[in-house]
């Protein structure tokens, strides 16, 4: 049985291993993910973060960090998506979505207007982010990968503007 639930100081030892284990076997193994949730948490730029457990154990942990966002020469409250990470031996069982998702419907409610990942571009747009939308927006990160996506479907895209993530990505180097 699978619970998702928002993530507690408690919690973050178990982040920490979950984080490390799911980006070691990737293409270019872990780069600093843990350490940067840490950043961000103590910042105080963390706007959901989210851990799905199965019995006892944390198996997968989300976060969603503060943006600087400007579109159309307006702040905008924007959301950056970064790390989804789920313990590699729970992986293709839905649970990274099931973070997202439940993310996505807590950012809607927190007054969030647009999100921003940077990502595998056959996976993100299911949830909704969009290539074309990102890159409306100047960003560092700007690029193939980035994709963005408005909270309300109904609302209009932006025409253009500048979408900055928490200072803590930039002090990971």
């Amino acid at each position: 049985m699978l619970s998702i639930r928002t993530s507690t100081h408690k919690d973050n030892d178990a982040i920490d291993a979950v984080i490390r284990a799911a980006f070691a076997g990737t293409e270019f193994g872990h780069q600093g993910e843990a350490e940067l949730v840490r950043m961000i948490d103590a910042d105080g730029d963390a706007m959901v973060s989210l851990v799905a457990e199965q019995g006892d154990e944390i198996v997968g942990h989300l976060l969603f960090s503060r943006m600087d966002v400007e579109a159309d020469g307006t702040a905008m409250a924007g959301a950056g998506l970064a790390p989804v990470s789920v313990a590699p031996d729970c992986q293709g069982q839905g649970i990274g979505g099931a973070l997202i998702r439940a993310g996505i419907k807590l950012l809607g409610a927190q007054g969030c207007a647009i999100s921003f990942v940077l990502g595998h571009e056959g996976y993100y747009p299911r949830f909704g982010y969009s290539p074309d939308l990102a890159a409306r927006f100047k960003s560092p990160f700007a690029g193939p990968h980035f994709m963005a996506m408005m909270l309300d479907s109904a609302a209009p895209w932006p025409l253009g503007g500048r979408a900055d993530y928490a200072p803590a990505f930039g002090r990971m180097g």
